[in-house]
C-alpha cells in the first residue's frame, strides 16, 4: 500500500511540474473600448503618428499582442505598422518594432471605408504597473494608400486608466479603439522554470522510478 501511495505522490508532482511550464494564455492588459467606425479616424502613415496612453494594473505583465480599429479603402490590406511602447512620447522606449497585422471582422462604414480589427502578436517587453504610451506610425498598405486609426473616445472601456489620453503630430484628439494583450507574471513563487532538457531528464528518471515501484507492486 505504501508503494502505491509513493507512486501516486510522484505522479502528482510530475503533473504539477508540467503544468508550471505550460505558458499562460494571453489576457487583456488594457482595453480602450470597442471600435466605433463612424465618427473619425487618424492617419498612421505618410509621416503621421497617433499615440494613446494605456495602464498596466494587474501586476508586472509581458506584452504579447496589440489590436486596433483601422479604416482602410476597400480592397486595401494593412501589412505592417511600427508600434512603440514608451514611458511617454519623448521618454524611455521599451519596444519599437514594425509588426505584421491580420484583419478580421471588416465592414463598410457610412463613409465608404472598410473598418477592420487589425491584430498582431509579438514578443514584447515586460512592464510593471504604471502608465505608458502606445504609438502607431509608418504603416504599410499593399497599394500605398493611407490607413487610419479609429477614434472611439474610449466609450465603453473598462480598464483602469481609461479612456486614454491621445497625442498626434498636430496636438491632442479624442482617444482610439485598441486592446493590449499580455501575461501577468506569477507572484506566488520565484523559482525558475526548468529548461526543457532538464525537464526531460527529470521525467525519464521519474518514469523509471515509477516503473520500478510498479514492478514491486506486482
Amino acid at each position: 500500500m505504501n508503494n502505491r501511495r509513493s507512486a501516486c505522490f510522484l505522479l502528482a508532482c510530475l503533473c504539477l511540474i508540467f503544468a508550471a511550464v505550460v505558458p499562460s494564455a494571453a489576457q487583456t492588459v488594457y482595453e480602450n473600448g470597442a471600435i466605433n467606425g463612424n465618427v473619425d479616424a487618424w492617419t498612421i502613415n505618410f509621416g503621421f503618428f497617433v499615440g494613446d496612453t494605456f495602464t498596466v494594473s494587474a501586476g508586472t505583465s509581458t506584452i504579447s499582442g496589440f489590436s486596433f480599429g483601422a479604416w482602410l479603402f476597400p480592397g486595401d490590406v494593412l501589412e505592417t505598422a511600427e508600434l512603440t511602447l514608451e514611458s511617454n512620447p519623448l521618454g524611455t522606449v521599451y519596444f519599437d518594432q514594425s509588426i505584421s497585422f491580420t484583419a478580421s471582422g471588416c465592414s463598410l462604414n457610412q463613409y465608404g471605408f472598410d473598418v477592420c480589427t487589425e491584430s498582431a502578436n509579438f514578443a514584447g517587453p515586460t512592464l510593471p504597473n504604471g502608465s505608458y504610451w502606445a504609438i502607431l506610425k509608418n504603416a504599410v498598405v499593399n497599394d500605398g494608400d493611407p490607413v487610419y486609426w479609429d477614434e472611439n473616445s474610449g466609450v465603453g472601456c473598462h480598464s483602469p486608466g481609461c479612456p486614454s489620453q491621445t497625442l498626434i503630430n498636430e496636438g491632442s484628439i479624442p482617444s482610439e479603439s485598441f486592446t493590449i494583450l499580455g501575461t501577468a507574471s506569477s507572484t506566488s513563487t520565484t523559482a525558475s522554470v526548468p529548461e526543457p532538457g532538464s525537464l526531460l531528464l527529470f521525467a525519464t528518471g521519474f518514469f523509471g522510478l515509477a516503473a520500478a515501484v510498479r514492478r514491486r507492486l506486482l
